[in-house]
């Protein structure tokens, strides 16, 4: 203990730069898409489905499409980090916005047995982009 009275195991609270908390968040989001997409492969019949070529991504022009949307949150992990604050801001408004819309689409339209999981995991990605959007929203110079 010193003279003020704190020991040096005292945590310190540090303020992170919003930048941080923004890529940290997308980091999140991402990799629960990821997850998303990972455990869907053990729905009943889904690998059959696309070993058959009966899936949503079908054909090559759906699968760019999915592919270059998924590509945003991924790019957000670096954007956040090193675009000026105003461009910053405001892609983090749009892609939340964004991205929180679309999962809480999925979260409404998967509601099942079996994608319980997904519903689970579009309302955790839909909390993680909305406090995205809060935190852009609230960002000033």
């Amino acid at each position: 203990m010193n003279s003020s009275g704190t020991t040096s195991s005292d945590l310190e609270e540090v303020k992170i730069n919003v930048k941080i908390k923004l890529s940290a968040l997308w980091a999140s989001v991402t990799f629960f898409y990821i997850y998303g997409d990972y455990f869907e492969l053990y729905v009943p019949n889904k690998v059959q489905g696309i070993i058959n070529g009966n899936s949503m991504l079908d054909n090559p022009v759906k699968l760019f499409a999915a592919s270059a949307l998924l590509a945003v949150p991924a790019l957000m992990v670096c954007l956040s980090v090193i675009l000026k604050t105003k461009i910053n801001r405001s892609l983090n408004l749009i892609a939340g916005v964004l991205f929180t819309a679309i999962m809480l689409l999925i979260a409404v339209t998967s509601i099942s047995e079996w994608r319980a999981f997904y519903v689970f995991y579009a309302i955790v990605e839909s909390i993680l982009t909305s406090i995205i959007i809060w935190y852009a929203w609230k960002w000033r110079n």
